[in-house]
């Protein structure tokens, strides 16, 4: 009978899924777009995302040597951290500049912040902010020709990436023309299955959907951040005056990565789930406004960063009740 009756702290629920698996699921559906992204990019793609993963092991080792705590390369995080801000970066980016972000995304973003599960930013999204506010020019003309295909998408425009092309239309010809042939169904099934130009994450919309699909099948990605983001975003992209069509916004740039992948981060993201909700419509909004009216063609980044820092007050104002607790205003 004592056996029964077993006192303990709480959880008292717990599963099968630790962080190592949670990790190696999100890397096994990433994938499917990196293999792509090597077919299209070459083997710099290659060479690119194994240095980011190296030097993230390499300084993650480091960092919790020199602050006196094990060294948990084994959990998958570094590893993941790496693959997500390779990502982030044009594949014809200095091969120092991997080595740089890397740094910053493990070191300031999240080892001295306390380790996994105690940075309040997303690590990978940091690095690559650190990067473009450092080196803007590396960050936004390195980019290489897709096999197959030419950085736009469209077989006439050669030097421009889609986005760059929908910010600045009058610089690479006639406006009117360039914005008509962004919004062919030719440019948008480029798009999708991603014979585009852009960083390495920013290619197969398709590919994308599909990891993140699986993810949230298996319970690591939760759908209403991925939901309220690209609902939110879908909505303002579709009612603001924009020159592209909604199908082209949804299919460019790292909207699919960010959304999948980078918003659904769960020690940066709520834990309540009003607040998921209130996470994802922020992160679409932010997007949209930085995209349509921002200096920078692509919005996603700062948007998840943003909605990073507004995290902890989220989680505050929409806490569940506590069985049992009193209402202020209620006699019992």
């Amino acid at each position: 009978m004592k056996d029964l009756l077993i006192v303990s702290a709480s959880p008292h629920i717990s599963g099968k899924l630790d962080i190592s698996l949670a990790m190696k699921a999100v890397i096994l559906a990433l994938l499917p777009a990196f293999i792509f992204s090597v077919y299209i990019f070459g083997w710099r793609a290659l060479l690119v995302t194994v240095i980011t993963i190296v030097s993230c092991m390499i300084s993650e080792a480091i960092m919790q040597r020199m602050l006196g705590k094990k060294i948990t390369l084994d959990d998958g995080s570094a590893v993941l951290t790496g693959i997500l801000l390779a990502f982030n970066l044009p594949p014809g980016v200095p091969l120092w500049l991997p080595i740089v972000g890397s740094v910053f995304a493990i070191v300031f973003a999240k080892q001295l912040f306390g380790g996994l599960g105690y940075n309040f930013i997303n690590p990978a999204l940091a690095g690559r902010a650190f990067l473009m506010t450092s080196w803007p020019s590396f960050m936004t003309k390195e980019w290489l020709i897709p096999t197959g295909s030419t950085l736009s998408g469209i077989d006439s425009i050669t030097s421009a990436t889609p986005l760059t092309l929908l910010k600045n239309p009058a610089n690479f010809g006639p406006p009117e023309v360039i914005i008509q042939r962004l919004n062919e169904m030719a440019t948008i099934k480029n798009l999708f299955i991603g014979k585009v130009g852009g960083c390495l994450g920013e290619t197969s919309a398709l590919l994308l959907l599909i990891g993140g699909l699986f993810l949230i099948i298996v319970g690591i990605v939760d759908y209403r951040i991925v939901t309220g983001y690209l609902v939110s975003f879908g909505i303002l992209a579709f009612v603001l005056p924009t020159k592209a069509n909604l199908p082209f916004h949804l299919f460019s740039g790292g909207l699919f990565l960010g959304a999948f992948f980078m918003a659904t981060d769960w020690v940066t993201s709520p834990v309540t789930k009003k607040g998921r909700w209130i996470f994802g419509i922020g992160c679409g909004v932010l997007t949209a406004v930085i995209r349509i009216w921002g200096g920078y063609p692509e919005g996603v980044s700062y948007s998840i960063l943003l909605m990073n820092v507004f995290t902890p007050l989220i989680d505050r104002f929409t806490k569940e009740r506590i069985f049992g607790e009193k209402k202020k205003g209620v006699k019992l």
